[in-house]
């Protein structure tokens, strides 16, 4: 079962997060960023990447399309704020853009 992160986990999993864009959600606890893409194939070629890291780890996003624009945010529901697997699926995230 997951667990909310603590404060000091939170400051060494997720500053490498903020450094490559994710921020804080302004009134929940959770992670959001938006990806932007050349296109709407890009997009959401994107998002069938992720959709699949998603399943295999039974951790799915809050997200959104429009055009080529794809907002995620990222929170674990059952524990009601940020878990390490928001932090990984946010990794995951920015690797499947990292590998285009």
């Amino acid at each position: 079962m997951s667990e909310i992160l603590s404060e000091t986990a939170r400051k060494t999993v997720l500053a490498p997060l903020f450094e490559s864009g994710w921020k804080m959600t302004e009134g929940r606890d959770a992670l959001e960023k938006t990806f932007v893409f050349k296109d709407f194939p890009e997009a959401f070629a994107f998002m069938t990447r992720a959709a699949l890291w998603a399943e295999k780890w039974d951790h799915h996003p809050d997200w959104s399309n429009s055009y080529k624009r794809v907002s995620v945010q990222l929170a674990t529901h059952d524990v009601g704020g940020i878990s390490a697997l928001d932090a990984k699926l946010a990794r995951k995230m920015d690797s499947l853009v990292d590998s285009d």
